[in-house]
């Protein structure tokens, strides 16, 4: 968390210098760091459940329970 933290205040800083190269660096840094935490790069569990990332919640298992949720998402 600490890599990814200080990652994302580089890229807020780049951003602000309006630095091309540091911002590239910076959203480097940022994936290689998510991809440490597991968020992103290959699924890390072995339990046989599908991957539903990058689905939406109606098109999945869930599909019920988003539906009772309603407008406001509570």
């Amino acid at each position: 968390m600490r890599d990814l933290m200080s990652a994302r205040r580089a890229v807020r800083t780049a951003l602000a210098a309006e630095d091309t190269d540091a911002l590239a660096a910076a959203r480097r840094n940022v994936d290689k760091a998510k991809v440490g935490l597991g968020e992103r790069g290959p699924v890390w569990w072995t339990d046989g459940s599908p991957d539903l990332n990058r689905h939406m919640a109606r098109n999945t298992p869930y599909a019920d329970w988003f539906a009772g949720l309603g407008e406001t998402g509570e």
